[in-house]
């Protein structure tokens, strides 16, 4: 069984016991997160598609820990001037265990 789900404005795809990393900033390590723009759930044999979300279907979710992706460096030169600029930027993440589907 896997679902289709919406979290930080992307679409992910999880089956129960995957481990993925998400953008979001609520939630504390051990806590639970409950997703319920669920999009599709599939058990293998039937497909349920939401119009947009399914209704009552949810995504638990346990967070595990947290932690930053490597630095991507930004670099632009400001428009008609004769200087540069250098920065680095690290995004945030929270790493989440699957633990259930809920279907809909």
């Amino acid at each position: 069984m896997y679902a289709i789900f919406e979290a930080a404005g992307k679409q992910i795809r999880v089956t129960s016991g995957d481990e993925i990393k998400v953008d979001i900033p609520e939630g504390d390590i051990n806590s639970e997160i409950l997703f319920d723009k669920v999009l599709m759930i599939s058990d293998g044999e039937r497909i349920i598609w939401g119009k947009p979300y399914i209704e009552g279907a949810k995504v638990k979710a346990e967070v595990v820990s947290r932690g930053r992706y490597p630095k991507i460096l930004v670099y632009g030169p400001p428009p008609k001037k004769a200087r540069r600029r250098l920065r680095g930027h690290r995004q945030q993440y929270k790493l989440l265990r699957i633990k259930e589907i809920i279907g809909g």
